[in-house]
C-alpha cells in the first residue's frame, strides 16, 4: 500500500515542477529583452544625435555606390560585406547619389552626405540602424555563449556586460566596420563550441560566419588558422577523438570561408571588373606573398596591399599627455585599462580565472580567451594606435568568459555570487552616468569622460561627432560671437549653421573671440594651434570632445 500511494506523488512531481520551469523562462527572457531594450535605447538615441565620425561617410558611400552603381572601386582597402549592410540602411531612404563625381573617398562621402540635397542625418542613422541591430543580435550570441558554458546565470552575467559596455554601445551604434567583424567573429566561435555536439549542423554556419567576418575587414584574417585548429578540436570531441576527421572538416570550413568572401564580391559585380587604382604600393616579402597567394579576389589582394601600405606610414599617437610619432606595443591594453569600467576590469579577472581554474570549464578556455588574444596581439603589432576599436573584440569575448564568474562556486568561492552582483551593479551606474558621451567614455580611476581628452585621443575620445552639439551650443549660449573653429571630422560645419572661420591659416593677431577646438587636434600639440591655446582661456566644453576657448 505504502509503495501504490506514494507513486502518485512521484508521477505529480514533474507536473509540478513544469509551471515554475516555464516561470523561471519566462523570466530570464523578460531579463534578456530588457537588457537589449535599454542597449537599443542607448545606441539608437546616441546615434540620433552624433554627426558623422571620420570614417562613415566613406563607408556609406561606398555601399550606397556598392548597391545602385555596382562598382568596387570605392574604399578598395576593406572588403565589402560589412559596407554593404550599412549600404542597405541607406539606400532604403533613396539617397540622389551622382555616379561622376570626382574625388577620393573623403570627398565622395561628404558630397553624398552634405552637397546632394540628402538629409545628411536622416541618411546616416538609416546608415546606422544595420550595425545597431546586428549589435544586438551578437548580444543574443553573447548570452547564448555563456549560457552553454555556465547556464543561465552565466549568460545573463555575459549579456549584462555586454549590454553595460560603453565601448560596444560607442561604436556599435555607428555605420562602421569594427563591431560587425568582431560580432561574426564571436558567432563563428561560438558555434564552433556547439559544434562539439552537433558538428554537421554547426560547423557550416561557423565557417559561413567566419567568412563574413574576413569579408568585413580584413583584421579578421590572423583569426582564420585559429579557429580552423578549433574546428579540429571540434570535431576530435565529437567524433571519438578521429582527428583525420577533424582536419577534413577544417578544409570544408575554409571554403566555406574563402567562399562567402567571394560570394560578397560577386554579390557587388557578378562580372568582377576590376582594375587595380594606381595607388596601390608594392609589397615584398612574406607580406607580398600573402597577398599574392592568398585564394581570395583580386580587389581584396589588392586592399591588402593597401592596407600594408598603411601599416608602412609613421601615425601620431598620443598616451597619457605623451604626443609621439610611430606605435607603441602597450597603447592597446593601456588605452583598455581607461575605457573598461573598473567593475568589468574585475569580472574579466574572476571569469579567466574561472575558465582556467574549473575542471568543466577548460575546455571552452580556447575558444573563449585565444581567439581574443590573438586579435588582441595582431592589433598591438600595427603601426596605428587610433582607438581601441582596434579591440573591441576583447569586451565581446571577455564578456562570455566574465559568465563564467558564477562557476567560481565551484572552487568554493563563496564570495563570488555577492562580489558578481555588486560588480555588475557598478559597471550598469558606470555605464549609465556616461550617457549619451559613449565614445569619450574613460572609467572613475581616471576621472570619467571629461578627462578622456588628457590621456588619449582619436577614435577614443574625438571623432568628429559633437558638431551637432556644437551648433546648438554655440547658438544657445553665444549667439552672434566671432567663431574660429579647428574641427577634426568628417561633418560640414556650416550644414549645421556653424559660421566659422579658421585659425591655422589666419595670423596670430587676428584670432579674436570664440576658439573652438577639437580634442584631437590640442592632443596633437599642432604649433599652429598651440600658442593661440596657450593665450586663451578655456570657458565651455561640448560632449567631452570639443573646448570651446575665448582669446581676447
Amino acid at each position: 500500500m505504502t509503495s501504490l500511494s506514494a507513486e502518485p506523488e512521484d508521477a505529480s512531481a514533474p507536473a509540478r515542477e513544469a509551471p515554475a520551469r516555464r516561470r523561471r523562462q519566462w523570466l530570464l527572457g523578460l531579463v534578456v529583452v530588457a537588457l537589449l531594450a535599454e542597449m537599443a535605447f542607448a545606441m539608437v538615441s546616441t546615434a540620433v544625435r552624433q554627426s558623422p565620425t571620420i570614417d562613415e561617410p566613406v563607408y556609406v558611400a561606398a555601399g550606397v555606390i556598392y548597391l545602385k552603381e555596382r562598382d568596387l572601386r570605392p574604399n578598395a582597402e576593406h572588403p565589402p560585406l560589412g559596407k554593404l549592410i550599412i549600404g542597405a540602411g541607406a539606400v532604403l531612404t533613396g539617397p540622389r547619389l551622382d555616379p561622376a563625381f570626382p574625388g577620393d573617398q573623403q570627398a565622395v562621402g561628404r558630397h553624398l552626405l552634405y552637397e546632394s540635397g540628402n538629409d545628411a542625418q536622416g541618411l546616416l542613422l538609416a546608415a546606422r540602424l544595420p550595425v545597431i541591430v546586428l549589435t544586438l543580435l551578437f548580444g543574443l550570441v553573447v548570452f547564448a555563449f555563456a549560457r552553454d558554458l555556465t547556464g543561465p546565470g552565466g549568460g545573463l552575467v555575459a549579456l549584462a556586460l555586454y549590454a553595460f559596455s560603453p565601448d560596444v554601445i560607442a561604436h556599435g551604434s555607428l555605420a562602421t566596420l569594427d563591431v560587425p567583424m568582431a560580432g561574426f567573429l564571436l558567432t563563428s566561435v561560438w558555434l564552433l563550441w556547439r559544434a562539439r555536439r552537433r558538428p554537421r549542423l554547426c560547423l557550416p554556419l561557423a565557417g559561413a560566419a567566419l567568412g563574413a567576418a574576413v569579408a568585413t575587414k580584413m583584421s579578421a584574417l590572423p583569426t582564420v588558422p585559429v579557429l580552423l585548429v578549433l574546428v579540429v578540436f571540434s570535431v576530435w570531441s565529437a567524433r571519438g577523438r578521429r582527428i583525420v576527421g577533424g582536419f577534413a572538416w577544417a578544409g570544408g570550413v575554409a571554403l566555406v570561408v574563402v567562399a562567402v568572401v567571394w560570394a560578397s564580391y560577386l554579390v557587388v559585380d557578378p562580372r568582377l571588373r576590376w582594375t587595380a587604382p594606381a595607388d596601390v604600393p608594392a609589397v615584398d616579402g612574406l607580406r607580398g606573398l600573402a597577398a599574392a597567394w592568398l585564394p581570395f579576389p583580386e580587389p581584396f589582394r589588392d586592399g591588402m596591399r593597401v592596407q600594408f601600405g598603411f601599416e608602412d606610414l609613421r601615425w601620431t599617437g598620443f598616451l597619457f599627455g605623451d604626443v609621439y610619432v610611430g606605435s607603441r606595443w602597450y597603447y592597446l591594453p593601456a588605452a583598455l585599462l581607461v575605457k573598461t569600467p573598473l567593475g568589468m576590469l574585475a569580472l574579466w579577472v574572476i571569469g579567466i580565472a574561472a575558465l582556467c581554474a574549473v575542471p568543466r570549464l577548460r575546455p571552452a578556455a580556447p575558444y573563449v580567451l585565444v581567439p581574443a588574444a590573438v586579435l588582441l596581439g595582431a592589433a598591438m603589432t600595427g603601426s596605428r594606435d587610433l582607438g581601441v576599436r582596434y579591440a573591441i573584440a576583447v569586451p565581446m569575448f571577455l564578456a562570455v568568459a566574465a559568465g563564467a564568474a558564477g562557476a567560481a562556486a565551484a572552487l568554493r568561492w563563496r564570495w563570488t555570487p555577492a562580489v558578481t552582483g555588486a560588480l555588475l551593479l557598478f559597471v550598469a551606474v558606470s555605464s549609465l552616468r556616461t550617457y549619451p558621451f559613449y565614445l569619450p567614455y574613460s572609467n572613475e580611476a581616471f576621472g570619467g569622460p571629461s578627462k578622456t581628452h588628457l590621456r588619449l585621443h582619436d577614435s577614443n575620445v574625438d571623432w568628429g561627432q559633437d558638431l551637432r552639439r556644437l551648433a546648438d551650443r554655440l547658438r544657445d549660449r553665444y549667439p552672434g560671437e566671432q567663431v574660429w573653429l579647428a574641427y577634426k571630422g568628417s561633418g560640414v560645419p556650416s550644414y549645421y549653421g556653424i559660421r566659422a572661420s579658421d585659425p591655422l591659416g589666419a595670423p596670430p593677431g587676428r584670432v579674436r573671440g570664440l576658439l573652438v577646438v577639437s580634442d584631437s587636434w590640442i592632443a596633437k600639440s599642432d604649433p599652429r594651434l598651440t600658442p593661440l591655446i596657450a593665450t586663451s582661456e578655456p570657458v565651455d566644453e561640448v560632449g567631452h570632445s570639443i573646448t570651446i576657448f575665448r582669446r581676447r
